[in-house]
């Protein structure tokens, strides 16, 4: 195939065509809204042969994609943020009933205040609701992980949800060439849709689902949820090999970079690691010792491949784009987890950066590099692009707030969609 031009939006919507979805259903929300649209012209022109339901909320949009993969088609939708908070009840319905539904999340921050730029607070949030969750760093990843996620979430021993999460508006907007793989080998690769594994709706083999489970059989029902979301990283690892063997990219749990010599590694998720790569490559070429790990499977976690990759470090600097308010950022937790079976630790910081959108630029990766050195560990949660007496970046008191809305003007609403 040619290379293409293509968004991020653009690229998710493409592949959800490759993979020949049967039924769609969306709202729209900044900045996922073009995804959806895509798919909509698509429908209308003839090149996809799907049903696209029209809804009236993120909670009715998630509703009607449970009740299309209920009796066995080939499902996808799209959301962010406040959309996510929205359909957060459906979320665990989906896990729970047990169906391969596939969410295109252009990641946005979560009001108030109202911002309509990238973090990971939308889908961080809800990592425990028993979705795969999958964070792409390129547009090209986009496709590929949007494309292999339904042969992953239709596999008979995995039959759970996927989350397909890239940075809204720097990869949801932006255009980066990719190459797409042809329908002729998008239909090799791909089960054929609406022929599915999992029990389904049929009036002539009537049967229920969702109903009460007392507390004798409940503790069984989550413990094969579990271990179906933990064996699912072999499977993604086995479909993403596949994948490679047709397209020559083979996507991993997660990519290392530099490790073998590295005193300092960076771990991170999404289209920020890119930007670390950027950074390591110029502090390498000032002679320091560091190397960074991207995480692409967040839920699953790759526990046992990220404590190799991190073995031989003195220093590991999470980054993480979000906050657990109270605690620390939300991929720490999960870091240490990792690193707390090895027989020698070594020191682990959390930098929050880029929240709301802010620009994380390689002066930002190489500031964390900086703090990463200097830290003793008494504190661990930095903020080095947040101003405040703590992080040493003083309160800028010549920055003007914009004027207040005036009687009879009309303000941003907490959705902004």
């Amino acid at each position: 195939m040619k290379t293409e031009f293509w968004n991020g939006n653009m690229a998710a919507a493409r592949a959800a065509q490759r993979a020949r979805v049967q039924s769609i259903a969306a709202y729209p929300i900044t900045p996922q809204t073009h995804t959806v649209e895509y798919l909509a012209k698509f429908v209308a022109d003839g090149e996809l042969h799907a049903r696209l339901t029209k809804v009236e909320s993120e909670h009715s949009a998630l509703s009607a994609c449970v009740g299309a993969s209920s009796v066995g088609a080939r499902t996808f939708t799209a959301s962010c943020s406040q959309g996510i908070a929205l359909m957060s009840e459906v979320l665990f319905f989906a896990a729970g009933l047990r169906l391969p539904i596939v969410m295109a999340v252009s990641n946005r921050t979560l009001s108030v205040p109202v911002n309509i730029w990238s973090d990971h607070q939308d889908t961080l949030v809800n990592r425990d609701t028993g979705w795969i969750q999958l964070y792409a760093a390129s547009v090209q990843e986009v496709y590929d992980l949007v494309f292999t996620a339904f042969k992953i979430a239709e596999n008979a021993d995995v039959l759970l949800p996927v989350i397909v999460a890239y940075d809204g508006f720097i990869l949801s907007h932006a255009s980066e060439p990719i190459v797409p793989i042809s329908q002729e080998e998008a239909d090799a690769f791909m089960p054929p849709p609406g022929q599915g594994t999992w029990p389904i709706l049929d009036p002539d083999n009537p049967q229920q689902f969702g109903e009460v489970l007392f507390p004798e059989w409940y503790p069984d029902f989550e413990y094969k949820k579990h271990q179906a979301l933990v064996g699912s990283l072999g499977i993604a690892a086995q479909v993403w090999r596949e994948f490679g063997a047709i397209t020559g990219r083979t996507l991993t749990p997660i990519d290392t970079w530099f490790c073998e010599d590295a005193e300092l590694l960076f771990v991170g998720i999404g289209s920020m690691m890119q930007t670390t790569r950027a950074a390591v490559l110029g502090l390498r070429a000032r002679g320091a010792k560091v190397g960074l790990v991207n995480i692409r499977s967040f839920r699953p976690f790759p526990e046992q491949e990220l404590r190799q990759a991190l073995a031989g470090a003195e220093r590991v600097v999470v980054l993480d784009r979000d906050i657990g308010y109270g605690t620390t950022g939300m991929v720490y937790p999960d870091v240490l987890r990792a690193l707390y079976a090895l027989p020698q630790r070594p020191i682990a910081l959390n930098m929050i950066i880029g929240t709301g959108g802010k620009e994380i630029t390689p002066q930002t990766i190489e500031r964390c590099f900086e703090l990463g050195l200097e830290a003793s560990g008494e504190r661990t949660v930095l903020w080095p692009d947040a101003r405040g007496p703590e992080e040493g970046i003083p309160y800028d008191e010549s920055i003007q707030l914009p004027p207040a809305p005036q009687p009879g003007g009309c303000a941003l609403n907490g959705g902004a969609g």
